[in-house]
């Protein structure tokens, strides 16, 4: 399915340009979060039309998001979780946690998605998550797992 790109996102295309995607991803994803329209002639003009502030939305977010990324980039968090002798958790800690605690901490709003880490947070230790905050802008934390208790 042929569809026209109303925003940059990263690894399928830039905005304007029609690109050849699934039907089901054009969908429920592109479509329905207005990132993308049917590559009809009619919206092909239009987005000719409306291209330059398309760019421009896209450079203010992009200049937020570097805002973003200078305030939390290179810090560390800590999260106290319980933990078994063998420094293991019960359960792991998961993107939505680490949202909130950005949010408690910082003030500064971020959603789960964006939140990926390198690998899943499962015991005790430093680990490395990546926070992509648009499609152009990257900030990288340390989420310190620390032992709240341990249960016997």
């Amino acid at each position: 399915m042929k569809v026209i790109l109303l925003e940059n996102i990263k690894r399928i295309g830039s905005i304007g340009e029609v690109i050849e995607v699934k039907r089901g991803f054009a969908r429920n994803f592109l479509i329905s979060n207005k990132k993308a329209l049917y590559a009809s002639k009619e919206n092909i003009k239009e987005v000719e039309k409306i291209k330059a502030e398309l760019s421009k939305k896209d450079n203010e977010k992009k200049q937020e998001a570097k805002k973003v990324s200078e305030k939390i980039n290179k810090k560390k968090y800590i999260v106290k979780k319980l933990s078994t002798e063998t420094n293991e958790l019960y359960g792991s800690v998961k993107p939505t946690e680490i949202s909130k605690l950005i949010e408690e901490i910082d003030k500064i709003e971020i959603k789960p998605s964006m939140i990926q880490p390198v690998q899943e947070i499962k015991a005790l230790g430093k680990f490395k998550v990546k926070i992509s905050l648009h499609s152009e802008v990257d900030a990288e934390i340390t989420i310190d797992v620390q032992s709240a208790e341990t249960i016997q």
